[in-house]
């Protein structure tokens, strides 16, 4: 008989090196950067909105309020960079001192000011609007979430390899009109499946029914989507690079290699595609799947009540991400917990968070190194089974 798992606290080690405190200049330094690189891209984005915007997110909000958030943004920008050299005469100074410059540059460039027109619509371009506004919406409600709430109070904003899951973070959402092209082009091969009078007996339901119906339909899809991952190994290497993350918060769940992120973005377009929903319906579901996504990997220790039986909430989600033992292979859901309930893949013991995370063999630290791992592991896949 297998004896009992003994759970462990996790130890996270204070790392000050990494921490942000008050008065040093580094708040204000990384704050003037941050500001600095997000008003060049905007300005870059008003300036060549065909090929830097994203038709889709173009229609949902009002250009011309967003030049005013990037008028107060690249002041602020500003004002820190000024504030990070008057507090520190050390390493931040650089800091405040590119923000400046970058925020200089795009009032060359033309600021706020830049006329709005029509946008020629393009099939292919860079999602930098998209980024840009997830970016903010994620750093103002899930960052804030981790500081108020955290699960590990100890862990730092700019953990360790928060760089390399940056730019996952910047090419998930530089690509967004790349995948929806990819997506649409995968479901052209369900037309066979549809049905009028399916999706008219859908169409016909409430729409909190609606809503309800298509949560359980792409989570359905994503469970075995996520399984196959786990269990078929030649697989498994594409998505151990999304394991490969040590500690978790809201920016960890980026980091997943290019085959992943189209994969599944196509895949979950199929049920949203056959059920035929309506728009509203549609656009709850999108918006509660983003959120959801982001908010699993957060470092918060939120409770949410009898919520956390029906929704993947962020302990059962870390539990999946744990490298311990009896949490291998489970929690394969990605909105709620009813089908690793159905098929026994659940694991969620009470009052416990996992101690370690990660995949049980290293991964390469680098996003290079990282992309190129299934290759090496196929190919060794491939060398062992002829030898």
């Amino acid at each position: 008989m297998k004896p009992q798992y003994q759970y462990r606290q996790r130890l996270v080690q204070p790392q000050p090196e990494r921490e942000f405190r008050f008065g040093e200049g580094k708040i204000s330094g990384v704050g003037s950067l941050t500001l600095g690189i997000l008003s060049l891209l905007t300005v870059l984005a008003y300036l060549y909105p065909a090929w830097l915007t994203t038709t889709e997110l173009r229609q949902v909000y009002d250009a011309r309020v967003l030049q005013q958030i990037l008028k107060y943004g690249m002041y602020f920008s500003l004002l820190l960079g000024c504030l990070s050299l008057l507090l520190n005469r050390g390493r931040y100074r650089k800091y405040g001192i590119w923000g400046s410059a970058l925020t200089l540059l795009a009032f060359a460039l033309g600021g706020y000011q830049i006329p709005i027109g029509p946008v020629e619509a393009r099939s292919l371009t860079l999602g930098v609007d998209w980024m840009i506004l997830a970016f903010l919406g994620s750093v103002l409600i899930f960052m804030t979430l981790e500081k108020l709430l955290p699960q590990y109070g100890d862990q730092p904003i700019l953990r360790p390899d928060w760089d390399v899951d940056l730019v996952y973070f910047c090419f998930n959402h530089l690509a967004i009109s790349a995948i929806l092209l990819f997506a649409n082009y995968h479901i052209g091969h369900f037309n066979w499946a549809v049905s009028t009078d399916f999706q008219s007996w859908v169409q016909a339901l409430p729409l909190w029914l609606q809503v309800v119906f298509i949560i359980l339909a792409a989570d359905f899809v994503l469970y075995w989507e996520h399984r196959l991952y786990h269990e078929v190994r030649i697989l498994w290497p594409i998505h151990a690079v999304h394991h490969s993350v040590e500690q978790l918060d809201w920016l960890a769940g980026s980091r997943g290699h290019f085959v992943q992120v189209f994969s599944e973005r196509a895949l979950v377009m199929v049920p949203l595609y056959l059920t035929g929903v309506d728009t509203a319906a549609l656009n709850v579901y999108v918006t509660f799947a983003a959120l959801q996504a982001v908010l699993i990997h957060c470092n918060t220790r939120i409770p949410f009540g009898p919520l956390k039986y029906v929704f993947v909430t962020p302990r059962f989600h870390h539990w999946h991400h744990s490298s311990e033992d009896p949490a291998l292979d489970t929690n394969y859901g990605a909105h709620t917990i009813l089908f690793d309930l159905l098929f026994r893949t659940c694991h969620f013991p009470k009052q416990h968070w996992p101690a370690e995370y990660g995949t049980t063999s290293p991964l390469p630290k680098t996003v290079l190194g990282q992309l190129l791992y299934p290759l090496k592991e196929g190919k060794q896949l491939i060398k062992s089974r002829f030898e």
